[in-house]
């Protein structure tokens, strides 16, 4: 069995090369953050990122998205060296057809024992910026933005 990627896929494609990235009230301090977007045969995007965290640690982080035709949707992972929990990520492109919407469930970082509903959102802003914003659910169903990364392909 060969899948071959579809419309969806080539979407993700736009993410491929290497980026820097600014993460907003963050201070750069140590090794500045890079991510490093690499494609497995055209159905799978994987993301690569590293830098200091602003505690001043190293720190690394892995991210795959695809597109499942079965169900079409986005899905995807995400781990980081700074965290046990892997994000699983299921996912819709939204109207506009810039803004790719993740959504996942995970430790809520304001409750101890609470788990809460995140939203990453990528937003293409031309071939050589993007923007990756996390949104948490709060409990009268809105989200809250919690923080806003600027990638600049280098």
């Amino acid at each position: 069995m060969k899948a071959e990627p579809e419309e969806a896929h080539r979407w993700l494609e736009q993410l491929l090369g290497d980026w820097q990235v600014r993460t907003s009230g963050v201070p750069e301090t140590g090794t500045p953050w890079t991510e490093h977007v690499h494609s497995l045969q055209g159905l799978w995007v994987v993301c690569e990122g590293q830098g200091t965290m602003p505690d001043g640690k190293f720190g690394l982080t892995l991210m795959t998205l695809g597109y499942n035709p079965e169900t079409r949707r986005f899905i995807g992972t995400w781990v980081g060296s700074m965290m046990t929990h892997m994000w699983i990520y299921d996912g819709e492109l939204e109207p506009d057809g810039l803004t790719l919407s993740l959504y996942s469930d995970g430790p809520d970082f304001d409750v101890p024992g609470k788990q809460a509903r995140y939203r990453d959102a990528i937003t293409l802003d031309g071939q050589a910026r993007r923007l990756l914003t996390t949104h948490v659910r709060t409990d009268d169903g809105t989200w809250r933005e919690m923080m806003t990364a600027e990638y600049t392909r280098l």
